[in-house]
């Protein structure tokens, strides 16, 4: 496999970096996942936006403008031969530098690193069937609305779902449905489509995005507001949506019956609409 490192190509087992690298130390940088299907990636501007968004907040300096990364992806992509669905992984750190808590020295480089990989599309009658979840206690921190790359307490939820076979979890803080452990979550109550509203404590996802818009052109009212974790088992539906996720229904969480135990005809209606845009078909 071909990676992207500090502008060079080359094979992923020669892709070093230094044992002092900040992002191994303190989970010092950001990312983006992008999806590739039919031809194109989906949305790059929009990540490459939300990239730049996170390195202002952690005030980490850009080395170029990640408009760039597009043609790097790109051919990536293509010397890959990864055929027509997968991801595109872009990573940006504050670099190497000697093991102390403040920013390094000006002038220390910013490691960027991209990667691609082929995903194995769920087929839409497995969609339908929907995914388990759990609910877990929401263990991160106060600025998730920064993609950054301290994910320890979203590898923790994910590995409580996984030991209690299900596929994600729904994230609670102080009796309120947050967002799942690698994607955005939604209900839909009494007809309304509800989503946590943006903020530090969720991350602005960009398919969350895609949703809405999708919702609102179809005349489906939505609501921005939190979802008490007592309204989730009165829903009509459930369903995560993400990246790689697009809209997945929820039908059971802790083991029990949710959202219908099926794929409602809200999900059903914004899957098909975003596929479309997706794929340009």
């Amino acid at each position: 496999m071909i990676v992207y490192l500090n502008g060079d190509y080359l094979p992923s087992e020669k892709a070093l970096i230094p044992v002092e690298e900040r992002a191994s130390n303190f989970g010092d940088g950001i990312y983006e996942v992008a999806s590739f299907a039919g031809g194109r990636f989906f949305a790059f501007d929009e990540h490459m936006d939300r990239l730049r968004y996170s390195a202002r907040e952690i005030q980490l300096k850009l080395p170029e403008d990640p408009a760039v990364y597009a043609k790097v992806a790109e051919r990536l992509w293509g010397e890959n031969n990864l055929g027509d669905y997968g991801t595109v992984y872009i990573q940006v750190t504050r670099g190497a530098a000697p093991r102390m808590h403040a920013f390094p020295a000006n002038g220390t480089r910013p490691t960027v690193y991209l990667t691609t990989k082929p995903g194995k599309y769920v087929p839409d009658e497995d969609r339908a069937q929907g995914r388990p979840a759990i609910t877990h206690p929401d263990l991160r921190w106060g600025r998730c609305d920064i993609k950054s790359l301290n994910l320890l307490p979203n590898v923790l939820a994910k590995q409580a779902a996984a030991e209690a076979g299900a596929q994600d979890c729904i994230l609670v803080r102080d009796g309120i449905a947050i967002e799942g452990a690698s994607s955005n979550f939604f209900a839909v109550l009494g007809g309304t489509l509800v989503t946590h509203p943006r903020g530090p404590h969720i991350l602005g996802g960009i398919t969350r995005q895609h949703v809405l818009r999708l919702a609102e052109a179809m005349g489906i009212p939505v609501r921005e507001e939190p979802i008490p974790v007592e309204a989730v088992w009165k829903a009509d539906e459930l369903f995560f949506c993400g990246t790689t996720t697009e809209v997945m229904p929820i039908t059971k969480i802790d083991g029990k019956i949710a959202g219908g135990g099926r794929r409602g005809p809200i999900a059903d209606k914004l899957q098909t609409a975003l596929h479309k845009e997706m794929w340009g078909k």
